[in-house]
């Protein structure tokens, strides 16, 4: 009897997962560029470390992309994100709202045609560019070039958004006369102030990216970016590259100045700017660990501070020659070659000497 017991107990418990099932597990849980796809505590949750992982890994798509592939995608954010300001003026014109809290409600329809299109808008770059700038991955020259692109093509979207808006008919009587209300209303805040909304708007904005890094499906990431988004008009903020598309439609009309429209733009732009890199991308850094990289040397991957103040970055022969890394296989060169990643790093095999004994072939 006791060895029947013993024997059905053994049968009830679960088979130890073999060595493929756990190399087929790990597969599904990391993405090819290294980033984890699902938490190691709960596998629907991550942790900070692991949402800066996934933040860096997109950074790193960001960076290796051509100044090309960069201004077509920021110009895509630039006029995508002018139907914000053209769904606002026509939802407050139809309710005849004149607080903006009812058409507010469709401000955030640009983000999320960015957010869920993968665009390029400057105040996202605010957090994920800047991650890999910290760790001393990427240097500040090529930050700059980062910013400077995205910022350029947004500006230049927005602005033929505002021409259109301004010299076509495009909007009927009500809602031209709502945009025109909207767009005069920032520039009638002084700059102190504006500068301070420029801020928190920077700050909803960056952390609606690190929320979206954390969020595991298409559903989460749009009630994310819906909810932060909205609280930009509904206290009164103010984000630049809208804000660069609410003054061009004044400039065009006559109704403003291009100083004008320059100093408010260039106060919004210092604003979340501050917003989104100290007050984000600062303090979530500050809450990582020091080893942010798995598997990884992450002396072999910094930059000196040379190169990271004045430099454009280590070549690709520096990176593979890592003190405690085997050399890349003719495979890897390639694909890193191919990539040109930032991250493409040989992952830390064991040291020559310590590999365990292969067993005696058998006769």
């Amino acid at each position: 009897m006791s060895r029947t017991l013993s024997r059905a107990r053994q049968a009830l418990r679960a088979p130890e997962p073999s060595l493929d099932q756990e190399e087929v597990r790990s597969a599904l849980d990391r993405a090819e560029s290294g980033a984890p796809a699902a938490g190691h505590a709960v596998r629907d949750l991550f942790s900070t470390d692991e949402i800066f992982q996934r933040i860096v890994a997109t950074a790193d798509e960001e960076f290796v992309r051509s100044n090309r592939l960069l201004f077509f995608s920021g110009l895509a954010a630039g006029l995508s994100i002018g139907l914000s300001f053209v769904a606002r003026a026509a939802l407050s014109a139809a309710s005849g709202d004149p607080s903006g809290l009812v058409g507010g409600i469709l401000y955030p329809i640009g983000f999320l045609l960015i957010v869920l299109g993968r665009y390029q808008l400057f105040t996202e770059n605010t957090l994920t560019p800047v991650t890999l700038v910290l760790t001393r991955i990427a240097s500040l020259p090529q930050l700059m070039r980062v910013w400077g692109v995205v910022l350029a093509a947004n500006v230049i979207g927005a602005a033929l958004v505002g021409l259109v808006l301004a010299r076509t008919g495009v909007l009927d009587d009500d809602t031209f006369r709502v945009a025109i209300e909207i767009a005069e209303h920032g520039l009638e805040v002084a700059a102190g102030p504006l500068f301070w909304k420029g801020v928190f708007a920077g700050w909803l904005v960056a952390s609606m990216v690190w929320l979206n890094h954390a969020a595991r499906d298409t559903v989460t990431r749009f009630f994310i970016v819906f909810a932060v988004m909205y609280l930009v008009p509904a206290a009164d903020l103010f984000h630049c590259v809208i804000g660069a598309c609410e003054v061009m439609f004044l400039a065009f009309q006559g109704l403003a100045t291009l100083p004008e429209a320059a100093a408010f733009f260039g106060v919004v732009v210092a604003g979340n700017t501050v917003g989104g890199v100290l007050l984000v991308a600062l303090l979530n850094y500050s809450q990582t660990r020091q080893q942010r990289f798995p598997h990884r040397d992450c002396d072999a991957m910094a930059l000196t501070w040379r190169e990271w103040m004045f430099g454009i970055g280590r070549g690709k022969e520096a990176r593979e020659v890592a003190s405690d890394n085997a050399p890349l296989t003719r495979d890897e060169s390639i694909k890193g070659a191919e990539t040109g990643s930032m991250l493409d790093q040989p992952v830390q095999r064991t040291p020559p000497g310590d590999e365990p004994e292969a067993e005696p072939e058998r006769a």
